[in-house]
């Protein structure tokens, strides 16, 4: 390799802390470029910076034109094989147009027809879904019933969370006469920066006794008691053994900790600030090896405390209204819109969620985020503004 060729270029600088410009630095720098070599002296600033700063950018989708947009893609692009899932990427705008919403993290609507099932597949990425509205919809996961064989019909609607662990087959079908439209989280930008991703096709079909859409699955009849752990249960998975976390446990979580606030007994992160995480039944832990996820209400007239983290977080609002700022922008947003929360950006939000927006007078927000990857390496951190 010459000079020429090599992508290494170095250019000596006359600046404190560095060595003097000569012709045998300049000579030295050729050297160093023909053998691909990078000395950390030109390169410390961006290397090891004083914080984290991302290559992200903190950005707002609005749902409305979301939402739009997918349906003209239901009337345009067919949900089967070749294109696989009439999933619509987030992408983030200072990432280089790749579909990706943060460095780690994938988020996209996905959007399905009346009577359509979009086929089985498996892949090593760790995904959920979250329904900010409709129902109607379920999904069909192989290998996660009590037994550990056959498929396990799943429930979505409005508020449901779904997660599921990387390698497990998955179809989804919509048997209802409307379209539905959910938002799907994944780890594909991480694990395609690892490059450690698989992918495999299942079946093109499923069959006429598969196609039935349960009040609860035999995940949720096994493992959705809160509390308790079934003793039959032995055989470990990477992810949660439940499959829906229905909104209406959620919801209930969150008005009893606003009710234990006002009853001067706590409960609540901060003044107005309810929130819960989705946990392992299992373990206790993150619900994904690589995701966590999280519901958070903030009472209406209710502000929060900006909050840093390191590793980047989406949000999409579930219900209300309110004023979000993440780091110097600040949005108005309404149900359904989603933003980027890139590492060590600060966030908070200010709820203006009334009775005409909000179910519970108040502003729900969903997050997810690459949390459990930074937390095994022991790279998180977070720090409160005041």
């Amino acid at each position: 390799m010459t000079a020429f060729d090599t992508p290494v270029r170095l250019t000596a600088v006359a600046a404190p802390d560095q060595p003097d410009v000569t012709p045998a630095l300049e000579e030295l720098y050729r050297g160093f470029e023909e053998e691909l070599l990078v000395p950390l002296w030109t390169e410390i600033g961006d290397l090891m910076p004083a914080h984290p700063s991302s290559k992200a950018s903190t950005h707002l989708w609005r749902w409305e034109n979301l939402r739009t947009l997918a349906d003209r893609a239901g009337h345009l692009v067919p949900v089967g094989r070749g294109g696989e899932r009439r999933a619509i990427a987030l992408a983030n705008p200072s990432l280089g147009g790749r579909p990706f919403a943060t460095p780690t993290l994938w988020a996209a609507i996905q959007y399905l027809m009346p009577g359509e099932s979009a086929p089985e597949h498996r892949h090593s990425q760790h995904a959920f879904r979250f329904v900010v509205e409709g129902s109607g919809v379920w999904t069909c996961v192989g290998g996660d019933g009590p037994s550990g064989g056959g498929t396990d019909a799943v429930p979505m609607n409005r508020g449901d969370f779904l997660p599921q662990a990387g390698w497990n087959f998955h179809a989804h079908h919509n048997a209802t006469s409307e379209p539905m439209a959910w938002i799907d989280g994944l780890d594909i930008p991480f694990q395609w920066t690892s490059e450690a991703q698989f992918f495999e096709f299942g079946r093109d079909a499923l069959t006429p006794e598969e196609c039935v859409t349960p009040v609860r699955s035999r995940s949720e009849q096994l493992w959705g008691h809160p509390g308790l752990r079934p003793l039959s249960a032995t055989h470990a998975t990477p992810g949660s053994p439940l499959l829906n976390y229905k909104w209406s446990h959620t919801n209930a979580a969150l008005c009893d900790q606003l009710a234990l606030e006002r009853a001067g007994f706590g409960g609540t992160v901060e003044p107005g600030h309810a929130a819960v995480r989705y946990a392992n039944p299992r373990t206790g832990g993150d619900v994904l090896p690589t995701i966590r996820a999280e519901l958070h209400r903030v009472a209406r007239g209710a502000a929060t405390a900006p909050v840093r983290e390191t590793g980047s977080s989406v949000f999409q609002v579930f219900d209300g209204s309110g004023v979000v700022s993440v780091g110097d922008t600040s949005w108005t947003v309404a149900r359904g819109d989603l933003f980027v929360v890139p590492s060590w950006e600060p966030v908070s939000f200010r709820s203006e969620a009334g009775a005409t927006d909000s179910d519970e007078g108040a502003l729900d927000l969903f997050r997810f985020s690459d949390a459990p990857i930074f937390e095994a390496l022991h790279l998180h951190r977070t720090q409160k503004d005041t």
